[in-house]
């Protein structure tokens, strides 16, 4: 009754028993074995067999692992010990071999390493991301307020936009990598995917062109996933522009969706947790991809495209997306039959919560607002610079600090009153909201905004932003910035 697999030979390799442990492992009934050679089990790698079998006829045991094969043909890999048996004289008379199949655990233990690396590419590719996306910000911003100065024409306003192409271009990148990292700042709301996933369609058919056919079947009574609609789209685009460049000539893809419930057995084989998900499909029928290749998609900077095709990190954003809401992918491919991803993402119980809208962006019109006071508080000068020759243009009273120390210090020396705190998360010594909430007990008014290229744990868990948070991600333009102000100043309490 031992659930190790339990198998006795004799001395000619003969099947003499088999547990009931081997026989369901095996596939096979007593009546099969009995009598035959071991070779019927053991000819998943005969050159490693015939090494063990000389070991064990010269009378040693033997431990470690073996590739064997089931009845229907199939391999699996086992790990147990074959030990000889010998009669009164010394002479082998039989073999004994007590086994158990660790091919399930090979394959998460698999899982987990390869989640193990993407994760620490993950914090590696967040941390440059974090560092870019203030250098950004701060060309994005001086690009912004010369445009401004500068009249509608001229050579010099023309270089200008080049470098503010070039670097919004370079945003993006940086975007796609804090996405990876699963450190984008989110406003998740209930969502249908079939609503959400239609209008985007629409716009990629222009994408994607006539030489591809899009087929789309949206699942009925579809259960509602906790999402930012943003994050759908970015996984959809992605997801399609990628099965649009595997198609070399024409062909078709197609998109669906329905209901998925993972049972325990299920979610054992497949390493991911049990439960209802909704399942978005995205299947071509292009070129697919090789196993060695299966095994690197999702890390960033990995991709098969010729050079200035490709950045790599469109299926690492896909990942990182799907991570960052408790989801997984998964990927069957193969040369010559096309490619199939599937996108779980697990069904949400709860009520809807309702999300404020976002304020209207200026469009870079840097219009003069009030006097009333900000406490700026950034720990790159390069950026505080900025923010502060911004703020102060549009006719606010700026006191900028580097450092949350230096923000108390001014704010104890400040006469009268401080209306908006604008600050960085993540700084040295303490953190924007530490800061705020020391603010507010001088100033119980005060109004906060918070800054930062990544989501911080501070104020976001897991990415996630309180629904009373206001927020602005790096790098931002002059006139999200001033939009975003005038939207908190003027809102009422």
């Amino acid at each position: 009754q031992s659930s190790e697999m339990v198998l006795v030979t004799d001395a000619e390799d003969r099947i003499q028993y088999a547990n009931p442990a081997l026989l369901a492992g095996a596939g096979y009934r007593a009546d099969e074995l009995l009598g035959c050679s071991v070779d019927v089990l053991r000819s998943a790698d005969p050159a490693a067999w015939s090494e063990v079998r000389a070991q064990l006829r010269a009378g040693r045991s033997w431990s470690g692992r073996m590739r064997d094969r089931r009845k229907d043909g199939s391999h699996y890999t086992c790990e147990g010990t074959i030990s000889p048996v010998f009669d009164e004289s010394g002479t082998i008379v039989a073999h004994v071999t007590v086994k158990r199949d660790i091919t399930r655990e090979l394959a998460l233990t698999e899982q987990i390493h390869h989640a193990q690396k993407l994760d620490s590419i993950g914090r590696l590719a967040g941390g440059i991301a974090h560092d870019f996306n203030n250098m950004l910000h701060a060309i994005l911003g001086n690009v912004e307020m010369a445009l401004v100065d500068f009249g509608p024409e001229g050579e010099l306003r023309e270089l200008l936009e080049e470098i503010r192409s070039a670097a919004s271009r370079s945003a993006t990148l940086a975007a796609q990598m804090l996405a990876f990292a699963r450190e984008q700042v989110v406003r998740p709301r209930l969502l249908d995917l079939n609503e959400t996933v239609r209008p985007t369609l629409r716009m990629l058919e222009r994408a994607l062109g006539e030489r591809i056919r899009t087929v789309w079947t949206g699942g009925a009574g579809l259960w509602r996933v906790r999402m930012d609609p943003s994050q759908v789209d970015q996984v959809l685009t992605n997801l399609c522009v990628n099965a649009r460049d595997a198609i070399p000539e024409t062909g078709t893809l197609e998109i669906s969706t329905e209901n998925v419930r993972l049972d325990e057995r299920a979610a054992e084989t497949s390493g991911h947790p049990p439960g209802d998900y909704v399942r978005l499909r995205v299947r071509d029928d292009g070129v697919g991809m090789a196993p060695e290749v299966v095994e690197h998609i999702f890390e960033p900077f990995f991709t098969t495209k010729d050079v200035g095709q490709g950045t790599g990190l469109g299926l690492a954003t896909v990942y990182g997306i799907v991570s960052q809401n408790q989801g997984f992918v998964t990927v069957d491919s193969a040369p010559g039959r096309g490619t199939v991803f599937d996108v779980y993402l697990p069904r949400h119980h709860g009520e809807a919560v309702e999300v404020p809208a976002e304020a209207r962006v200026f469009q870079n019109q840097l219009l003069p607002v009030s006097a009333q006071t900000v406490l700026l508080v950034e720990d790159e000068r390069l950026v505080l610079d900025l923010c502060r020759r911004l703020l102060t243009r549009l006719g606010y009273e700026v006191l900028a600090a580097a450092n949350p120390a230096e923000a108390l210090r001014l704010a104890e020396t400040h006469e009268g009153a401080l209306e908006l705190l604008v600050t960085d998360v993540v700084m040295p010594g303490s953190n924007g909201r530490e800061l705020a909430e020391r603010l507010r007990e001088r100033f119980p008014e005060l109004r906060v905004l918070f800054m930062s290229g990544f989501a911080a744990d501070v104020i976001a868990e897991q990415g996630v932003l309180p629904a009373d948070t206001h927020f602005i991600g790096k790098p931002f333009t002059a006139g999200e910035l001033a939009s975003k102000v005038a939207e908190i100043l003027t809102r009422e309490r």
